[in-house]
């Protein structure tokens, strides 16, 4: 497999490469989060490449000539990236995967950027949210995607009321969520601003996939799902589409990297119901969500 990286300053994008040892004109856009990001979007991209697909695995935030933050990530960034994948690499089937935060990136490149052929959201949101301030700790008042200089339309989430990471019974799900998921379904309630906020999936021209955990603890990824399937067939959307929710599952799902080769690292993947309780909760019923998301994706891709 060889690998290659980019930084903004030469390539106006930063991200690294993975690509199969045979030639393909398929590759996959992967928007995971930061540079630094526990689970690195660049295993995400060595496993599609082991598939036959170049991976790109695109930073949002957190390296040089990149926000600090994700706030304001600039969508030029990955008209660099389309690009160069189509002038310098002359691929001719693009496609973008977004886990979390980054579904909502594979959305608004389709939409904003053009040229993807198909667009797939794990765990995903259906409205771009408020960016975060450099400290962390509070919202920056802004969206976190910029296009042209101008901010996304964006929701607010009231984060004043709940701790973001704790957990919380609630009567709007049969599992514990966190104080986020609870400022988002809050945030969702304003029907004024989601409608005004939601990403225009229609606009992308792509085949979509959507993939959630019906015990999503972060955000209501499986409610995000139910608005954009609902939008598209309200607007009788010509291309396919396809929902997949998995019961139990927590909002940990979709591409892992390859058992195999990284084996220290897929060893550290259940500690991570440490974090997300359905995971620890439903360890087996997520594992095996891991392997068939992995199956649909990859099929998905290749039809």
């Amino acid at each position: 497999m060889k690998r290659m990286d980019f930084n903004k300053k030469e390539h106006g994008f930063v991200g690294h490469l993975a690509e199969p040892e045979r030639a393909s004109d398929k590759a996959v856009i992967v928007i995971m989060g930061g540079e630094q990001s526990i689970l690195p979007g660049i295993k995400i991209a060595e496993r599609f490449a082991d598939y036959g697909f170049i991976g790109l695995a695109v930073s949002l935030y957190g390296a040089e000539g990149l926000p600090e933050s994700p706030d304001r990530c600039p969508l030029e960034m990955f008209e660099s990236a389309v690009e160069y994948l189509k002038s310098e690499r002359k691929i001719a089937h693009i496609s973008t995967y977004g886990q979390s935060m980054g579904s909502i990136f594979a959305a608004l490149t389709a939409q904003y950027v053009g040229n993807i052929e198909n667009v797939i959201m794990v765990s995903p949101t259906h409205v771009p949210f408020e960016g975060t301030a450099k400290d962390k700790k509070h919202m920056s008042g802004h969206s976190v995607a910029m296009w042209r200089q101008e901010d996304v339309p964006f929701v607010k989430a009231d984060f004043t009321k709940v701790k973001a990471s704790r957990y919380y019974k609630t009567d709007m799900a049969a599992h514990k969520v966190t104080g986020m998921w609870l400022a988002y379904y809050k945030a969702y309630q304003d029907k004024a601003a989601e409608e005004k906020a939601h990403l225009q999936i229609e606009k992308t021209n792509a085949r979509i996939l959507l993939i959630a955990g019906g015990a999503d603890e972060a955000w209501p990824a499986e409610y995000s799902v139910s608005y954009m399937v609902q939008y598209l067939k309200d607007k009788a959307y010509p291309k396919e589409y396809k929902s997949i929710v998995y019961p139990n599952v927590s909002h940990l799902t979709g591409m892992m990297p390859n058992k195999e080769r990284e084996k220290n690292l897929y060893r550290m993947i259940p500690l991570i119901g440490l974090m997300y309780k359905s995971f620890g909760k439903h360890k087996k019923e997520c594992l095996a969500a891991f392997e068939n998301s992995e199956k649909e994706i990859i099929n998905w891709l290749r039809a």
